[in-house]
C-alpha cells in the first residue's frame, strides 16, 4: 500500500511539474509574442506624435503679424484642431504637450514674430500656446461622443476654437490688465473670419478621413 501511495505520489509530482513547465512555456511564448507588439505600439505612438508636433510648428510659422495688437494670425489653431479631431485624447494630449516642450526648449517651433523659449510661452500670447494641451484632446473627445459628420466636425471645431481664443483673451488681460473691451478687439474679435475657414477645413478633412476609413474596412 505503501508502495502503491509513493508511485501514485511520484506520477502525481511528475505530472504536476509537466504542467507547471508546460504554463511557463506559454507564458513565455505570450511575452516573446506580445514584447514586439508593445514595442512597436510605442514606437507609432511616438512617431505620431513627433510628427503632430512638427506639423503645428510648421503652421505656427504661417504667420502675419498685425501692427494693433501682440496677437499674429497664424495656422496654429487649425493645426491643432484637426490633430484633435484625428487622434485620440490621449494622443492629442500628448502631442501638444511635446510641442509645448520643444518650443519652452528653445526650439524654433513657436510663430517667428515673438521671444521664443520659455519667454514666448508666459509672454502675452502664452495664453493661446498653453491652451493648446486642454483643446486637443477636448475636441478628440467630443468628435467620438458622435456621428463623425462635417456638421458636428464644424460645431466640435468651433468649440475648440472658441476654448482658444477665450483662454488667450483670458491670459493677454490679466498680464495687460487692459479693460474687457480692449482685449475682446485685440484678441478675439480680429481673429474670427479666419478662424471660421480653419474650423471648416479642419472639419472637412476629419469627416472625409473618418468616411475613407468606413470605407476601408
Amino acid at each position: 500500500m505503501t508502495e502503491s501511495w509513493a508511485i501514485c505520489s511520484i506520477a502525481w509530482l511528475h505530472n504536476g511539474g509537466e504542467m507547471n513547465r508546460s504554463i511557463a512555456a506559454q507564458t513565455a511564448g505570450v511575452g516573446r509574442t506580445e514584447a514586439p507588439e508593445l514595442v512597436s505600439s510605442l514606437a507609432r505612438g511616438a512617431g505620431i506624435v513627433l510628427a503632430g508636433s512638427a506639423l503645428v510648428g510648421i503652421c505656427a510659422h504661417v504667420a502675419i503679424p498685425l501692427w494693433f495688437t501682440p496677437v499674429p494670425v497664424t495656422l496654429q489653431p487649425f493645426a491643432v484642431l484637426l490633430l484633435g479631431l484625428l487622434l485620440g485624447p490621449r494622443l492629442a494630449a500628448g502631442t501638444m504637450l511635446a510641442y509645448l516642450a520643444e518650443g519652452a526648449a528653445g526650439l524654433p517651433v513657436f510663430t517667428p514674430h515673438g521671444l521664443g523659449g520659455v519667454a514666448q510661452l508666459l509672454g502675452l500670447t502664452g495664453g493661446y500656446l498653453l491652451s493648446y494641451p486642454i483643446v486637443a484632446p477636448l475636441v478628440s473627445w467630443l468628435w467620438r461622443r458622435g456621428a463623425r459628420s462635417f456638421s458636428r466636425g464644424l460645431v466640435v471645431a468651433g468649440a475648440g476654437s472658441l476654448v482658444t481664443l477665450a483662454i488667450g483673451a483670458a491670459w493677454l488681460g490679466v498680464l495687460t490688465h487692459a479693460a474687457p473691451m480692449i482685449v475682446l478687439s485685440h484678441a478675439v474679435l480680429p481673429f474670427l473670419p479666419g478662424d471660421v475657414l480653419k474650423v471648416c477645413a479642419a472639419a472637412g478633412i476629419a469627416a472625409g478621413a473618418s468616411r475613407w476609413r468606413r470605407h476601408e474596412s
